[in-house]
């Protein structure tokens, strides 16, 4: 596998991913990471987020192309982008060689743990009033890290990119839209599958990753103190979890 396609979630964008990009590089010699974002964030804030899961893989695979970069591709995603890769997946197996799915929240799981309700109101308060844009990153950093001790170091590149780039509430809006109405195939997709989930998620109940791995069955690992952004948090992590596997895999492929 010579491409890892990396996605992010809801109002990410590839700059979020930091410098995991080049650590996950490094521990798979002769493999090449490329970041997307997706419509309507970062360097495409100003484009209209698509409001289906399938459209923003079919832009997805419209880029990579754009790009000359033939699949078949290996896809780490996270949140919205896992489902964006779940869809992928699904619809175009020939593409894609194995997915690597963070803490994602797919339908039939109740929306409960799709989404804890305990973050409802903050949610709702950031959607409806925003605030500036130290408010907004923080608000984001402490649903989504279990770190509070580097906000300090985080959130203000945050807040710089956010201004930057910033995403537009239609679009925040789109997104979630996108993600509430996407359901996946009862099936399991065609290529392989390993889901790397946060016991202590506080953004997304750990179920919706075990309830998906029972259903697939699927290879599951948990990180047992990361926050719903593990990259963030553990990234060494989960280039660990993702090179054993692939390794794993390519033992047993040439057997």
């Amino acid at each position: 596998m010579k491409t890892w396609v990396l996605l992010r979630g809801l109002m990410r964008d590839s700059r979020h991913w930091d410098d995991f990009p080049m650590r996950l590089t490094a521990a798979m010699p002769g493999t090449e990471a490329v970041t997307l974002d997706l419509p309507g964030n970062g360097s495409l804030h100003r484009m209209a987020s698509p409001v289906s899961v399938e459209a923003m893989a079919a832009w997805c695979r419209e880029e990579l192309q754009s790009r000359g970069l033939a699949p078949p591709y290996g896809i780490l995603a996270m949140s919205l982008g896992a489902m964006v890769a779940a869809s992928w997946a699904m619809d175009h197996p020939s593409e894609v060689q194995a997915c690597v799915l963070i803490n994602t929240s797919l339908r039939p799981s109740p929306m409960h743990w799709r989404l804890r309700p305990r973050n409802y109101g903050t949610l709702l308060k950031l959607a409806l009033f925003g605030g500036t844009d130290e408010e907004w990153e923080a608000g984001i950093y402490r649903l989504t890290s279990n770190r509070p001790a580097e906000a300090a170091r985080i959130v203000p590149r945050w807040s710089a990119w956010r201004r930057e780039h910033p995403v537009s509430r239609i679009n925040a809006l789109r997104q979630l839209v996108a993600a509430s109405r996407y359901m996946p195939p009862k099936d399991k997709p065609e290529p392989p599958v390993l889901l790397l989930a946060s016991t202590n998620d506080a953004l997304v109940d750990v179920r919706c990753s075990r309830d998906l791995a029972a259903r697939w069955q699927a290879e599951l690992h948990e990180h047992p103190t990361a926050g719903h952004d593990i990259p963030l948090d553990d990234g060494d992590w989960v280039v660990a979890q993702v090179s054993m596997w692939t390794a794993c895999r390519e033992k047993s492929r040439r057997r």
